[in-house]
């Protein structure tokens, strides 16, 4: 890993001038995508959770470094969905159990959300969820939707054609919830396959339904979060990577999962070359602060949260007398298992000026001063 992180910092700065340059001298030329549809999970829930019943997220120090109060994000501040929406010179996408005008954008994304159905799980015995809204739901969701967001086939090509969809992350869930709950690993590297099947089969419905350009994101380095350093702490050292102390069976069962997603999301290109389906590389976009935190301004340790001491015990953040960081920022992670505003920041920075999309795509149709690259250049 350390071998690809140091040529792509030397040319960092280099990049952002040049993508500072392009934006500032084309403007919104080029902007093609009108709105933003999203699906997923708590990485890209924008207050679906906040809308059902809240929990936690509906407390301080949740939303406290960029809304200063809890707006059903999983995070102190914005989310990656929050700085594509910024660079597109879109509203921030609200979320659809919240109600309102959904031209602009529509989140249907669910903290705790699964791909599979939860009967999916049955042969795994009991497993206890925390959202029943999984994939199949939030499509329906969509499909209720649609008529009044256009009115025949014709507009719906036209409107969905503009609008850029971000399918996921979704499936993390998928794992989380058996990882965590003792399952065997044979077991739950067992439902790769039928996640992967699912998420395909709801872009496959996408698609017919006028969508032009999808994202989809594959999976994040599990090994490196802090709850899974918690539950699987190790006295073998050979279990972690040395450079940045991730679990590395942990991080291999996530690479599986991109892998295979990735093979998936190249065969549905090949069936649909009109279409433009995106990869988002969640989880090299998130390795560079593991490997060189303080390249990226954390100087917090990264197997620690910012806030609470973690999942399963009595402190978990946002619950009464839970402590939190004085400096978020300085943080990689949040409460354990979602990221800091400043960690998505710069894994938005990926996406939006490379290499951590594929293909690459027009995600940048507003100069970005005071959003994404202002903070890059005063990190430098």
């Amino acid at each position: 890993m350390a071998k690809s992180v140091s040529p792509f910092l030397s040319k960092l700065p280099m990049l952002i001038t040049a993508f500072l340059l392009f934006t500032n001298a084309y403007g919104t030329l080029g902007c093609s995508y009108k709105s933003i549809i999203s699906f997923g999970d708590s990485l890209a829930d924008t207050g679906n959770s906040l809308h059902s019943g809240g929990g936690r997220i509906a407390n301080l120090p949740y939303g406290e470094t960029y809304f200063h109060k809890p707006t059903g994000r999983f995070s102190d501040g914005r989310l990656i969905i929050d700085f594509i929406a910024e660079s597109l010179g879109l509203p921030l996408v609200p979320p659809y159990l919240g109600g309102g005008d959904f031209k602009q954008g529509v989140n249907f994304a669910v903290g705790g959300a699964t791909a599979l159905k939860a009967s999916s799980f049955e042969e795994m015995g009991d497993i206890n969820f925390g959202s029943t809204n999984s994939l199949d739901i939030q499509l329906g969701w969509f499909q209720k939707l649609m008529p009044s967001l256009c009115d025949s086939t014709s507009d719906c090509n036209e409107f969905f054609g503009k609008s850029l969809f971000l399918v996921g992350e979704i499936g993390g869930n998928d794992y989380n919830y058996p990882f965590f709950q003792g399952k065997s690993f044979e077991m739950i590297q067992a439902l790769v396959p039928q996640v992967i099947t699912t998420i395909s089969s709801a872009i496959t419905t996408l698609i017919s339904h006028g969508a032009a350009t999808l994202v989809v994101p594959g999976n994040l380095p599990i090994g490196c979060s802090v709850v899974y350093l918690q539950i699987f702490e190790s006295q073998n050292k050979d279990d972690y990577d040395p450079q940045t102390g991730c679990l590395n069976w942990l991080n291999e069962f996530s690479q599986y999962h991109n892998s295979q997603l990735q093979k998936e999301l190249d065969r549905l290109q090949t069936l649909y070359p009109d279409t433009t389906i995106v990869y988002a590389d969640y989880y090299n976009a998130s390795m560079l602060f593991y490997s060189s935190p303080d390249q990226y301004g954390f100087s917090g340790p990264t197997d620690k949260a910012c806030c609470g001491r973690g999942f399963g015990s009595d402190q978990v953040c946002g619950s009464l007398g839970a402590s939190v960081c004085s400096d978020p920022s300085s943080y990689v992670g949040w409460d354990g298992i979602h990221l800091t505003e400043a960690a998505y920041r710069w894994m938005a920075m990926g996406f939006l000026q490379g290499p951590y999309i594929v293909p690459r795509i027009n995600v940048s149709c507003v100069p970005l001063s005071n959003k994404v690259s202002d903070y890059s250049l005063a990190q430098m």
